[in-house]
């Protein structure tokens, strides 16, 4: 097989693992986010850099809960310039902490937490001062990854050590695959196409909690359809005490 060919068949081989051994947590979590929703909580969540593009992967979107609130502070986004930047600001002491105390957030409340290697100050600092607030924590990162670095935060602990509920995208470690002839950087990581395939199989596991209570679940339409702009609107309207990005 080629390289790419190898590479398919390597995501088809991570989520087949992620189904079988995720799968419990996964519905752990689903089962938590729904409760929250019925009490009228609200669900946050957050990743810097590229683990940010989970939050963008969640919220206000075609299929997606109405009700999940991304936390994305520019200056750990990647469109930030110079890029160096959202590295530096991920190791900031005291920065985490900031980002959730300027957000709604409150007790009752879920954070879901992406980051793959699990060991930056933002990510650690934000999961332990959630749940001093009484905030339940969803980390998603790389247990293979994680447990061999050290963590950048004054505790010693990493992301995975810090949260409530901790699911593994079950990648290599670095999070890239692919080692080709000549080289000694593997590429093509597996971190996003595998952490979108975790937070849709959450998605799919709420609806289901939310359905067996008899609640019709908050998901919108596509805005490209007849009646899809009308239909969200209401949405939006309906449950605007738990969503925080409008």
């Amino acid at each position: 097989m080629s390289y790419k060919q190898n590479y398919i068949a390597h995501i088809h081989e991570l989520l087949d693992q992620i189904l079988d051994t995720q799968e419990a947590v996964i519905n752990s979590c689903a089962e938590s986010i729904s409760k929250v929703i019925q009490e009228q909580h609200a669900v946050f969540v957050f990743g810097a850099s590229h683990a940010g593009i989970l939050a963008q992967e969640m919220f206000y979107r075609t299929g997606g809960l109405a009700v999940l609130n991304p936390i994305l502070p520019s200056e750990v986004m990647l469109n930030t310039r110079p890029v160096t930047q959202t590295s530096a600001m991920e190791r900031i002491e005291g920065y985490g902490e900031v980002i959730l105390n300027h957000t709604q957030i409150q007790a009752g409340d879920i954070l879901i937490i992406h980051s793959v290697s699990g060991r930056n100050t933002i990510a650690i600092e934000m999961a332990l001062a959630a749940k001093q607030k009484g905030i339940q924590v969803i980390a998603i990162t790389n247990l293979t990854y994680s447990k061999q670095v050290t963590s950048r935060h004054r505790s010693g602990k990493r992301l995975y050590e810090c949260a409530d509920y901790v699911i593994d995208n079950c990648g290599d470690f670095e999070d890239s695959c692919m080692l080709l002839e000549g080289m000694d950087q593997k590429i093509a990581p597996t971190s996003t196409v595998c952490g979108a395939a975790i937070v849709n199989m959450l998605l799919i596991e709420v609806v289901e909690y939310l359905l067996k209570q008899g609640i019709e679940p908050p998901i919108f339409h596509s805005a490209n359809v007849d009646g899809g702009d009308a239909f969200n609107q209401a949405l939006l309207e309906k449950y605007k005490d738990q969503i925080y990005y409008m």
